[in-house]
């Protein structure tokens, strides 16, 4: 019976996905299985790629979801909208639409950057952009390079960089690409070029702006956070009818409702105090926001907030984990609990009064799904200084740069609980829970309709520089 392929079991949401196969040199036995290109043959499709084809060969919709490893936020947005495309396809199926493209379709999340020549360490390349290299980079992000003299995603980028992605597009031949990432977009755009397939792609970005090297010209669907993360895609020469205000993609367990002393009682935490949640699992490479050395600098002064319950959760990182108990019990504090790896994440932030966190995409996004008050901790570059502002200027969030920041904007929420309230009040102009649905209907949407053949943008080329207007929004 043919129907939506169910991710592989290392491919399900939350967890990590093996990296496609990719030998260095393909033996002689594997030469006929081995995909030609201008550089000479590269490594032979796997069984899931020749799974994927033999389904396109049939006539059953392939949508791949593509991201880049770096962070975790792509990566999310990625299976929650793989989870989604999924949901639509088995609401398809009960309906008993069986010849619809939902419910027919194959869904793969991939990893962009496990095709490249060169593999990256991408939370490590990441941490390039907010060093030395950041006037570059907030340069790219908002000036020069954007809204005035923008980049459209040239094929050099698969020549040099991304042959076998090209190939495996050639011979899956995808319904659809949905990018949760610039460099996959740029690939995709790339790809769709040099194999002349007329695929939609959807872009997806995961932050409260859109950076200025989204292949805007490209892109046949943006979807995008709100309406003012529109209003600087429009001076891009984004048109009209490709924008789509959806939300960013979060995992559905974030809406969901849970029990307030259910869920501290899982957690044993008290109920007669000031639940506040700090994640302070991710490595953040330096140099970047110290998150965890502000926690710790906080730590010595918990005993002027009795009324507060700090929770800590420390993530995979055991050593981590250890050091903060040990400093814990040094201080006698008997209101900080320090937790590790939490699977139940959503649970706990149902569970907690006011989260600290960095300004991460998705992490604020999942916040404002979970009903959850937020303090954005940290110096934020980039994206998440993006992210700052658009949270602060809505009034749903607090930020502190410093750990006395921190300290005082405890102290504040301690004395005035009502300005938690607050911010979930204001809160409710992003909270978009559905997002991820949206996108998925719009995916299909696009697969349904006529391909696009523009010849002026699906040509071949390998740069392409056009002018834009100066976007609405520039810091």
């Amino acid at each position: 019976m043919m129907g939506a392929m169910k991710l592989s079991e290392s491919s399900q949401v939350g967890i990590e996905p093996d990296a496609p196969s990719r030998p260095d040199a393909p033996e002689a036995a594997d030469a006929a299985l081995a995909v030609p290109t201008d550089d000479g043959p590269i490594a032979p499709l796997d069984a899931a790629e020749a799974a994927l084809a033999q389904a396109s060969d049939a006539g059953d919709p392939v949508v791949l979801v593509v991201h880049a490893s770096v962070g975790s936020g792509h990566r999310s947005a990625a299976y929650a909208i793989a989870e989604a495309l999924e949901e639509a396809g088995d609401a398809a199926r009960a309906a008993g639409n069986d010849d619809a493209p939902a419910a027919r379709a194959r869904v793969e999340v991939l990893d962009i950057l496990d095709f490249g020549r060169i593999v990256f360490d991408g939370d490590a390349t990441a941490s390039m952009f907010t060093g030395w290299t950041r006037p570059f980079y907030d340069l790219t992000w908002r000036y020069t390079l954007t809204g005035r003299l923008l980049w459209g995603g040239g094929t050099i980028w698969a020549h040099i960089m991304y042959p076998r992605f090209v190939e495996f597009v050639r011979r899956v031949r995808p319904a659809a690409i949905v990018c949760t990432h610039i460099t996959a977009a740029n690939v995709a755009v790339s790809a769709r070029m040099l194999t002349g397939l007329p695929f939609p792609i959807l872009c997806v970005p995961t932050d409260y702006e859109a950076e200025g090297l989204w292949p805007h010209l490209h892109t046949d669907l943006f979807c995008v956070a709100n309406e003012a993360m529109a209003e600087t895609l429009r001076p891009r020469r984004v048109p009209e009818d490709r924008i789509l205000i959806t939300g960013i993609p979060a995992s559905p367990a974030f809406s969901r409702d849970y029990d307030k002393a259910t869920a501290r009682a899982s957690f044993d935490l008290p109920e007669d105090k000031i639940v506040v949640l700090a994640l302070a699992g991710a490595k953040l490479p330096r140099p970047y926001v110290h998150f965890r050395e502000a926690l710790d600098e906080l730590l010595p002064f918990m005993h002027r907030l009795p009324n507060t319950q700090l929770v800590i959760v420390a993530g995979a990182d055991e050593e981590y984990e250890r050091r903060v108990r040990r400093e814990v019990a040094d201080f006698g504090l008997g209101n900080v609990t320090v937790l590790g790896y939490v699977n139940a994440m959503a649970e706990l932030m149902e569970a907690a009064d006011v989260v600290i966190c960095k300004p991460g995409g998705l992490t604020v996004t999942e916040c404002l799904c979970a009903r959850a008050p937020m303090i954005l901790l940290g110096r934020a570059y980039g994206q998440e200084k993006a992210n700052v502002r658009m949270l602060t200027g809505a009034g749903a969030a607090m930020a502190a740069t410093t750990p006395r920041e921190l300290l005082d904007t405890l102290r504040h929420i301690s004395e005035q609980p009502a300005s938690a309230d607050a911010m979930l009040i204001n809160a409710s102009l992003l909270r978009r829970p559905r997002a991820a649905e949206a996108i998925a209907k719009a995916t299909f949407s696009l697969i349904a309709k006529e391909p696009v053949h523009d010849a002026r943008l699906r040509g071949k080329h390998f740069l392409h520089f056009y002018w834009g207007r100066k976007p609405a929004h520039t810091r």
